[in-house]
């Protein structure tokens, strides 16, 4: 029993982690480096940071208030609510969708392991739908913005005190946006599959207005920014054109609809819409990679045989991102971190995670492996690799910080965000003026509002992180870095025993 006693302590000692709390360790993983369940929640949290429109009772972030109520009333449209996706006041509606898409994908595949979040995690993506819906209302119509983005920039002010024109800005046949529209359309079929079982006549609406929007982005083809650069240019430009953005919207739709119209589409359509293309990034502005994998899918669990060739498609993507293998083209930094862009970067560590822990689901179930360069690679391998760019999220890097504000002990303060950079309307109830808040942008002092759960756009290639205000590049949270890392997240907290 002293012998048995001695190793229980030691066992404690071994799971002991100043940032984390190990409920029960995985003979898998070993110890827990981090408190994943605390993660998810926060990760789920932060969307209530970033929302417009009416408040519900239930918020949660209480120092935000109702903003934008006007919004499409200049055009007599109804556009109040959605998410402002990042630090501004503008509502992109091209990078909203795509984070809609993910947050619903990380319910749609790891939902059933989110306990308590889950029913969180079905508001945040229905007060995303919601506004989708109110955006898509008007066949052959989407309103893909709201809020001049270039007079927006010109302020520093809180989303409650907006006094820029909230101009609202729309695709359709004599303005075609395939892209933005396709996204638009994968945002309301992945929704759909989020309350199939909770609400199935909300998720019948949703489906019957991705069909409709679907059909609009295919019939009326263009890129939304030839016409509408001067004003989603240079913030959200579509560079990867739309091709990827119709193979993603069908493949959408046939996982929502099991229709064999969209099969057909994909078989048809894939080569030219760019199924076997090389590109490895996976964000808001190209989805080839994840088209790739929500297809394969099709192939290695429903055995869709037609789709055959999706798995080596998406395996050429997986190949990419491992380490010490013949075929691996992604960059790291000294200290491990997935490195793409400097602008931003940790999306696409949280997007690339979400996609290897996904295809590793699809592979364990077939029983299947991927061959790169004629190395075998275990869905247990990519799980480790998709661990330990979440590990270094959440503070395992030489800066021993989490880039999750509020989690752990250290965390960036002062995060390129209006609202949680100025005082609250309950600390300050007199208006802040347009050009008052850039005192707040360039101060040096810690945001007075902490935007729980947000991520950073991260470290530079140095793995160093100045944590200034002004420098959006590695500062600015969005909403299409968090929603992928919630479906990572959960499945890390189930898998550790922490759920």
């Amino acid at each position: 029993m002293a012998l048995l006693r001695c190793l229980f302590i030691l066992l404690a000692v071994l799971l002991h982690h100043r940032n984390a709390v190990v409920v029960a360790a995985s003979p898998h993983h070993g110890p827990a480096l981090h408190d994943y369940r605390d993660a998810l929640t926060k990760s789920i949290l932060f969307f209530e940071g970033q929302r417009s429109g009416k408040l519900p009772p239930s918020q949660r972030v209480s120092w935000r208030r109702d903003s934008g109520l006007s919004d499409g009333s200049s055009i007599k449209v109804d556009l109040v609510g959605g998410y402002y996706d990042a630090g501004d006041n503008v509502k992109f509606g091209f990078p909203l969708a795509f984070s809609m898409t993910m947050l619903a994908w990380s319910v749609v595949e790891f939902g059933g392991l989110m306990k308590g979040e889950l029913q969180h995690a079905r508001d945040a993506v229905r007060w995303g739908s919601d506004y989708f819906l109110k955006a898509t209302s008007h066949p052959d119509t989407v309103y893909v913005q709201v809020g001049d983005a270039t007079r927006d920039h010109a302020c520093w002010e809180r989303p409650e005190d907006m006094d820029t024109p909230r101009t609202v800005y729309k695709v359709d046949p004599s303005t075609p946006g395939t892209d933005v529209a396709a996204e638009t359309a994968a945002a309301l079929a992945a929704a759909s599959l989020v309350f199939r079982k909770s609400d199935p006549a909300y998720a019948s609406r949703l489906v019957a207005r991705a069909k409709r929007v679907f059909e609009f982005a295919d019939k009326h083809r263009g890129t939304y920014s030839t016409k509408l650069a001067p004003y989603v240019c240079p913030y959200y430009c579509s560079y990867s054109g739309y091709q990827d953005e119709l193979l993603w919207g069908a493949a959408w739709l046939h996982r929502a609809t099991k229709n064999p119209t969209y099969l057909s589409y994909i078989q048809m359509n894939g080569q030219v819409l760019g199924a076997d293309e090389q590109d490895n990034t996976f964000g808001w502005d190209n989805k080839h990679a994840g088209a790739r994998i929500l297809i394969a899918k099709a192939f290695l669990v429903q055995k869709v045989a037609a789709l055959h060739e999706y798995k080596g498609h998406a395996d050429s993507f997986i190949c990419s991102m491992v380490p010490g293998t013949t075929t691996d083209q992604t960059q790291y930094t000294r200290g491990g971190l997935l490195y793409k862009l400097s602008d931003s970067n940790m999306q696409y560590v949280t997007s690339s995670s979400f996609l290897l822990l996904t295809y590793a689901k699809y592979l364990a179930f077939s029983k299947q492996t991927v061959s790169c360069g004629g190395t075998a690679v275990t869905p247990q391998r990519l799980r480790a690799i998709a661990r330990r760019q979440v590990d270094y999220l959440l503070g395992t890097n030489p800066m021993g910080m989490s880039y999750m504000v509020g989690y752990g002990a250290k965390y960036p303060r002062r995060v390129h965000h209006r609202a949680s950079s100025l005082p609250s309307v309950a600390a300050h109830p007199g208006r802040i003026g347009c050009s008052q808040g850039f005192t707040a942008l360039y101060s040096g002092v810690a945001n007075p509002n902490v935007l729980v759960g947000a991520v950073v756009g991260g470290p530079n290639q140095q793995d160093q992180f100045p944590d200034q205000r002004n420098d959006y590049e590695h500062s600015e949270p969005a909403t299409y870095i968090n929603a992928p890392l919630v479906g990572a997240l959960a499945y890390l907290a189930h898998s550790y025993g922490q759920l």
